[in-house]
């Protein structure tokens, strides 16, 4: 995927994810989401945050004063105290901008929507669609990422593969299925184990 699909893609989910958002009641804004600790509304004000400037990390930072994973949790727990409202005009603002976090590529702004979209749409079984091509180009960075995920690691021993793109990796124990579940897996989201089959998700349930 080249930039310019790349950029395509982001909008794309950017204004599903917007759509399921504008569809949620006041009681599933408050509902945990795959993230662990962290509320739909959490994930939902984190996606705002996806443009913040070096200036903007640094106040936060000093802000804060914690670590990265908690200072991200802390930051999108301050987003959170806006309007519901202003949260999805915030994800709605950035269709069509190619600005991007400081340190990262448009593969990791298409992870974030990707992932963090599920993230909302799964635990509340509300149906989120998510294109096969881009979300094999999220599985194929993830998969060479060390940090945050370290899916090679995590999976070594199992062969991972979509059913619905033609996606493969590993040696092992098979896992199989579509390929928004195997992006679950590859970010260590259990939850991507409902939907898939093959002879390793027993021992991957047992972890």
């Amino acid at each position: 995927m080249n930039e310019d699909e790349g950029w395509a893609a982001i909008d794309a989910q950017r204004l599903r994810v917007m759509a399921l958002l504008e569809s949620l009641t006041d009681d599933e804004w408050r509902r945990p989401s795959l993230c662990d600790g962290w509320t739909v509304r959490d994930v939902a004000a984190h996606l705002t945050l996806q443009q913040i400037t070096i200036g903007q990390g640094l106040r936060a930072l000093l802000r804060h004063r914690t670590g990265v994973t908690r200072l991200t949790l802390e930051m999108a727990r301050d987003r959170a105290k806006l309007p519901t409202g202003d949260l999805v005009a915030g994800i709605r603002a950035m269709v069509g901008s190619r600005r991007h976090n400081v340190g990262v590529t448009f593969r990791e702004t298409l992870i974030d929507i990707t992932v963090h979209g599920l993230d909302i749409a799964v635990p509340l079984d509300r149906p989120l669609e998510t294109d096969p091509a881009a979300t094999r180009a999220v599985a194929d960075r993830v998969w060479r990422l060390g940090w945050p995920f370290h899916a090679r690691k995590r999976l070594a021993g199992y062969r991972i593969a979509a059913s619905d793109v033609d996606w493969t990796v590993g040696d092992g124990a098979e896992v199989r299925g579509p390929i928004d579940a195997v992006v679950l897996l590859l970010t260590g989201r259990p939850a991507g184990l409902a939907r898939l089959t093959g002879d390793g998700v027993s021992t991957l349930r047992r972890r």
